[in-house]
């Protein structure tokens, strides 16, 4: 496996990112440049609730939208279930690891925007999946994670996992 460059990210993934863009774009902007209008038209600006928390509201969209376009640009779609190496964790794999006191965990490596560390997906530059790069079935891996390093064994890879 090469390695990967720009900003990895499943097909779910920039589905995801699209969406919330759209959504963005689409609804809750004019929703706001709506708003915005009618309280400008209401008079004094400077005390004006509505105008000034609708300009502030539509700061943060622009803000958000600049960046969801940013990273849809920089995104480079991989496809987990096209990993030529399946026997390996790589970009999409769903991962079973172990510690030493056998307490099992299953995870799935995606792209950084769509990391959700309490649904098991974690970011492809985290620590964990760092580690876990490259690593086959009974291969031991260091993770060095804030309460200090940790050793954990790969006991299942699969490519069919949540994306």
């Amino acid at each position: 496996m090469k390695k990967v460059e720009g900003n990895p990210i499943t097909p779910a993934g920039l589905a995801a990112l699209k969406a919330r863009y759209d959504h963005l774009l689409g609804k809750e902007r004019p929703e706001v440049v709506e708003i915005v209008s009618w309280a400008a038209g209401n008079g004094d600006r400077s005390e004006n609730g509505d105008y000034l928390y609708g300009r502030k509201r539509m700061r943060e969209i622009d803000r958000e939208l600049a960046h969801l376009s940013r990273r849809m640009k920089a995104a480079r779609v991989i496809d987990p279930g096209e990993q030529p190496d399946k026997s390996r964790a790589w970009f999409g794999a769903t991962v079973t690891i172990a510690d030493e006191d056998d307490d099992q965990r299953t995870i799935t490596l995606v792209g950084d925007d769509e990391q959700d560390a309490s649904a098991g997906r974690i970011g492809w530059s985290s620590p964990m999946a760092r580690a876990l790069r490259g690593a086959g079935l009974g291969d031991l891996r260091n993770v060095r994670l804030p309460g200090g390093e940790k050793e954990w064994e790969v006991i299942a890879i699969s490519y069919t996992g949540p994306t």
